[in-house]
């Protein structure tokens, strides 16, 4: 059974820093594009960045060089290192899956394997 289960997320005040997880299951992990993507209320869901099978990047405009995506292989494990957080980022954040290659720009109705979601709360 493929499932991806986000956790990490939290309150934070502006400026502060969160690591998210998405652990992975059922599905040969390594071999596929692996995103993160967020939906702020009221909001479209929205790519953050993606990782592809050879650990290249691609990050949204808004949140490069303040965000990092990465993956752990062994571990079955992605990530998603925040930093220097704003009240903008407030968003559920949703990690993602699609095979094999990574689409640019990061669009949503190209993954059609979700995660259930973690929420990021910035104060101000």
């Amino acid at each position: 059974q493929v499932q991806l289960v986000e956790s990490g997320g939290g309150s934070v005040q502006a400026g502060g820093s969160l690591r998210l997880s998405c652990a992975v299951s059922g599905f040969t992990y390594a071999t596929y594009c692996m995103a993160w993507f967020r939906q702020a209320l009221g909001k479209e869901r929205e790519g953050v960045a993606t990782i592809d099978t050879n650990g290249l990047t691609n990050y949204a405009e808004s949140v490069k060089d303040r965000f990092t995506i990465s993956k752990d292989n062994a571990k079955n494990t992605l990530y998603l290192q925040m930093n220097s957080l704003q009240p903008e980022d407030t968003a559920m954040y949703y990690c993602a899956a699609k095979s094999p290659w990574c689409p640019q720009p990061i669009i949503t109705r190209a993954f059609g394997t979700w995660g259930q979601g973690t929420l990021v709360t910035v104060s101000s």
